[in-house]
């Protein structure tokens, strides 16, 4: 693995080693206090602890005291090297979030990225994710693991997000929280929580959140109501079963992109034809899930996860009348309701060879989804819903069994292996045939045996070093194959699934000097499913032969003094097409060695946080992006940022009664930044595609609230 020459990485690597030395030989060291190294790694299932797991897994505590609106994961997850989550200050198409280059060509939602809650899948059997659904009031922690997992997690895990909420403890209580901020912002929250008497009875946490937005971009405002409940017992036989239920429900109006001229002239404008259509999308999503974990012996135990729910969204574009002549067209209005479920069966053996932990289990997926289209007009009457143009039954479902191992053949080495068979089948029902559109019924399936191995060393009971593979594979999603690059009706099943070998080498050390983690890594794709190109708001996607990423992942932190506490990382990725892509049709030739679009190639972040559990406390964070290409051909970029954002509350107790304050200021500068792109995205200018990927963020803004609590 080859990297290029850059000072920022070797300034990294120099200060990693001499932290390292100076730990190594020092005569008297002090053990390292911070609780990172010590909690049990969730993410890869194998007990581990952070200094030992063989794995880039990085965890982000909820804190202590509320000092944001609670509304986007980007107010708590911050700072994780090589995740990169963008705001697009835009509530209908939610975060853009991708790891390592992967993902980053979502519009909308989340792809190439498998996200959980409690254990149980927030990601689409698809592939399809979104952040949006997860409740920020209840939340405890957040387990981020950067590197392809797939003989863990299956299809599009070429990272992985891991979310967990609180359990209900102590006295049932009650928490008010009421927060406001720029652009007429507003939520208001309501939490109820208690601890289990009995083992019959369960802990609960019950949370219900509504939010309003004037939007920071004119057309922009949105509403979002969000409930979320947990129940979690600890039964007499050593069982623990957590149910959870969450419902969202989100409408907001599409400002869409600027051209780079348009939003130099004015950033919070939309485009003029998110009025003349009224672009919009309307969500609605229930689903509720459960685990079931179980010892059987002192040596085995028992793993079970279900989940079933139901997704709908309406969305209106910005498609023009003239374009929905053609009788092929699928309409300006997406109208679709998704039935899915899945489970995960697991059994664990532990000891049953010498020291040996060996887990067996099956994944079963389905979803079915109903998805129509319409005319975006009626007559001379624009953004309403009109003729039916699209009609058809989506149907996938994926079986996937698989196996993990984990061996500690020395008292300083340790082999983690794994290995799943993953397969997705989809299958298409048109029912909208007429003369002119003809049947566009199909099937298709991807499979692919995904192993995964990791070496560690614990050099010392404070330093450990781990070399580790896995085969990454990803399929399209229906999202992804719903329009073709030609322009016909019908899904796109010429898109193949894409597959990675990744390798990553890594060192990690818990000394007086803080928690450091260092990574190298580098991920060969071959069929990267990469964007054909985004269109009036609708986007089609085809394959890259090659792609090819690389970097460095570097992380700190450490208590400092008391509850002072600080952070920092630094990312560097070299994401390019590693082989050429012809051109077809309207589509350009790509040359290898092209910078793949909406990837940073630096990412830094810095952050200083006094958080006691009563009285005074504050933070301070800053970040870095680097420029981001904009499309395939690098012709142009959203330039490189820096932003930093402050926080002060304080928190105190009178008898039973707990209060909270908070104010926040985010931009502080008010710098004038791009939030995210969207790749290859374009709109007709006298005649011609001209790119409107530019997606504006805030410039300096603020927001403040108060939490109250009391038991009752």
């Amino acid at each position: 693995m080859s990297f290029p020459s850059h000072k920022t990485y070797n300034i990294s690597l120099a200060l990693l080693t001499s932290c390292i030395a100076q730990s190594l030989y020092a005569q008297t060291p002090t053990p390292h206090v911070e609780n990172l190294a010590t909690i049990i790694v969730e993410a890869t299932r194998t007990e581990t602890n952070y200094l030992t797991t063989p794995a880039s897994v990085y965890r982000v505590d909820a804190p202590e005291n509320k000092n944001s609106l609670g509304v986007n994961l980007t107010e708590v997850v911050q700072g994780i090297p090589s995740l990169q989550l963008n705001n697009r200050q835009n509530y209908a198409q939610d975060l853009q979030l991708s790891m390592r280059g992967f993902g980053a060509r979502s519009t909308f939602g989340v792809r190439g990225i498998r996200i959980y809650v409690d254990g149980i899948p927030s990601t689409m059997p698809d592939g399809q994710g979104q952040t949006s659904n997860i409740d920020l009031n209840s939340l405890d922690h957040v387990e981020v693991l950067t590197g392809a997992f797939s003989s863990l997690y299956g299809n599009s895990s070429g990272g992985t997000v891991l979310t967990t909420t609180k359990e209900g403890k102590g006295p049932d209580s009650v928490t008010v929280n009421y927060g406001g901020g720029s652009h007429a912002s507003n939520q208001s929250n309501i939490i109820l929580q208690g601890g289990s008497k009995t083992a019959s009875q369960p802990s609960y946490v019950i949370s219900s959140s509504y939010f309003n937005t004037n939007g920071f971009r004119d057309h922009s405002a949105a509403d979002k109501v969000q409930n979320n409940a947990k129940l979690t017992w600890h039964l007499d036989d050593g069982s623990k079963i957590n149910w959870v239920t969450n419902y969202t429900k989100i409408n907001a109006a599409d400002p869409m992109g600027l051209t780079r001229q348009d939003w130099l002239k004015n950033a919070k404008q939309a485009v003029t034809s998110a009025y003349t259509f009224n672009t919009r999308k309307a969500v609605e999503q229930l689903q509720t899930g459960a685990t079931w974990d179980k010892p059987l012996t002192d040596h085995q135990s028992i793993s079970v996860m279900g989940y079933v729910g139901q997704r709908q969204v309406t969305q209106y574009q910005s498609i023009p009348k003239a374009t929905q002549a053609n009788p092929k067209h699928a309409g300006g209005v997406i109208d679709f309701s998704r039935n899915y479920y899945g489970t995960d069966l697991r059994w664990t053996g532990r000891d049953l060879l010498p020291k040996t932990t060996l887990n067996l289990g099956v994944a079963i997926d389905a979803m079915n989804e109903s998805r129509k289209g319409y005319e975006n007009f009626i007559g001379n009457q624009l953004g309403v819903m009109g003729n039916l143009r699209r009609d058809e039954n989506n149907t996938l479902w994926n079986v996937d069994p698989y196996m993990q191992a984990s061996w500690q053949f020395l008292p300083a080495w340790r082999l983690d292996t794994g290995v799943r068979y993953s397969n997705v089948h989809y299958q298409s029902k048109d029912h909208y045939v007429t003369a002119t559109n003809p049947n566009d019924s199909g099937k298709t399936k991807y499979n692919k045996v995904l192993p995964s191995a990791a070496l560690s060393w614990q050099i010392l009971p404070e330093l450990t070093a781990y070399a580790s593979y896995a085969k990454g594979f990803e399929t399209p999603t229906f999202t992804e194959m719903a329009y073709r690059i030609d322009g016909k009706s019908g899904f796109n099943f010429d898109l193949l699934a894409s597959s990675s070998d990744n390798y990553e080498v890594g060192l990690k050390t818990d000394n007086t000097l803080g928690f450091f983690t260092l990574a190298a890594f580098q991920a060969r794709t071959k069929n990267d499913i990469v964007s054909a190109g985004t269109l009036d708001g609708r986007s089609t996607f085809r394959n890259a032969d090659q792609t090819l990423r690389e970097g460095l992942e570097l992380s700190w932190n450490k208590k400092l003094w008391k509850d002072l506490t600080a952070r920092a990382s630094y990312s560097y990725l070299d994401a390019t097409f590693n082989a050429d892509i012809p051109a077809k049709g309207t589509l350009n030739k790509i040359s290898k060695g092209t910078y793949i679009p909406g990837v940073a190639k630096n990412q830094a972040y810095a952050g200083l946080a006094w958080q006691p559990e009563v009285g005074l406390y504050a933070g301070a964070d800053l970040r870095y992006m680097d420029k981001i290409y904009i499309n395939d051909q690098n012709s142009d970029a959203a330039p490189r940022y820096t932003v930093t954002s402050l926080n002060i509350g304080y928190r105190y107790k009178i008898k039973d009664w707990s209060f909270n304050t908070y104010a926040r200021l985010d931009n502080a500068f008010n710098r004038h930044y791009i939030g995210s792109v969207v790749v290859n995205d374009s709109t007709m200018v006298d005649g011609k595609p001209t790119p409107r990927a530019f997606e504006p963020a805030d410039g300096r803004n603020w927001s403040a609230g108060l939490s109250v609590s009391k038991p009752f």
